[in-house]
């Protein structure tokens, strides 16, 4: 239940919100979606990869949105030699210069930091993809047998080109289902394109002001935790989750028909938790449909595969998702359609 206290956080939070997207507004143009799904990635302690073509601006957000956090910040440009250990540190032997014996020293990696840019994630081979595994999912490194906690907050912050680029190795589905969201940056439209031309012929450097500390970020994080939700959204969400499943019963036939495995239950985590921060960053303490379905698309893209035969068709797995988020109902209790679910009945705006 929240409380007074409660909700002059949430206000602090969407002034932190309003802060941000101004302060990113001098040096990003347009991409309004993307900034918003890396705010609410933020908000949610979730990790955020950022697919797209090189050029459109992918590494600049992420360090732009670095420098509105008093966090720490490292980059890692990910090469097809890296190793493993070139991410998570190495013991090496040093000598004691009190006793002049020789002892091992862990040299902390790149990991050790609040905010972790991956750049290029997806230019190094699998071993070295997979050196980030635990450091996302338990905010911890083991090497030589120690346990090692990463600092709090800790965020992956990733970017890859489209895997059909040259040079590229696919993520593991177990590291793509690490990241809450896999949010896609498109070309800017024309007008924005040429806003980009003229600011970045200016000659005067753009400084962006410091909005957040660490220690407000974990406190709004919890808060986001904190935001109750109804039992008809949860519902929802695990509705589309489940529909996503080619084997489940009752999923849509166009499912079965294109997909070869659909999300697990970290996708309906995922949903309600982008859904309650996407909600407090409006002004709002309550989950709406509108809220979950505006999470589903970077939230589950990542997390189900087409099959050969809906690749030869061109269809992909947004054109899935945007006939789950008409398919799937709102309120289950409505009569059934040909796809073996009830009607949608509420508006489907996402």
């Amino acid at each position: 239940m929240l409380d007074g206290t409660d909700v002059q956080a949430a206000q602090h939070l969407k002034d932190a919100y309003d802060r941000m997207r101004a302060e990113l507004g001098k040096v990003i143009v347009g991409q309004d979606a993307v900034v918003d799904q890396l705010i609410v990635a933020l908000f949610s302690r979730g990790h955020c990869l950022l697919t797209g073509v090189p050029g459109l601006a992918k590494t600049l957000m992420i360090s732009s949105l670095s420098q509105t956090l008093d966090l720490g910040f490292k980059r890692i440009q990910f090469t097809p030699d890296l190793m493993p250990t070139d991410i998570t540190g190495t013991e090496i032997i040093q000598e004691n210069r009190t006793s002049g014996a020789r002892e091992l020293t862990f040299i902390e990696g790149p990991v050790f930091t609040n905010v972790l840019l991956a750049d290029e994630i997806n230019r190094t081979p699998p071993r070295t993809q997979a050196a980030l595994l635990e450091a996302m999912q338990d905010r911890q490194v083991t090497t030589g047998g120690a346990v090692r906690r990463l600092p709090d907050p800790f965020f992956v912050l990733a970017t890859q080109n489209p895997i059909d680029q040259e040079g590229t190795y696919p993520l593991p589905e177990a590291q793509l289902d690490r990241f809450m969201f896999n949010v896609v940056v498109d070309y800017p439209g024309e007008e924005d394109e040429v806003e980009i031309l003229r600011r970045t012929n200016a000659l005067d450097p753009v400084e962006l002001q410091t909005v957040m500390k660490g220690e407000e970020i974990r406190e709004l994080q919890a808060l986001v935790r904190r935001v109750p939700v109804a039992d008809e959204m949860l519902t929802y969400a695990t509705a589309l989750v489940r529909a996503t499943r080619p084997d489940s019963e009752g999923c849509p036939a166009f499912v079965k028909q294109s997909l070869k495995w659909g999300a697990g239950p970290r996708a309906g985590q995922f949903l309600v938790l982008g859904a309650k921060a996407r909600a407090v960053i409006r002004g709002r303490f309550n989950v709406s449909v509108e809220d979950i379905q505006r999470a589903a698309r970077p939230v589950l893209r990542h997390r189900i595969l087409t099959n050969y035969s809906a690749q030869a068709e061109g269809i992909t797995s947004d054109d899935i998702i945007d006939r789950l988020l008409e398919t799937v109902p709102i309120h289950p209790t409505k009569a059934m359609n040909d796809g073996g679910l009830p009607e949608v009945v509420g508006s489907n705006e996402g």
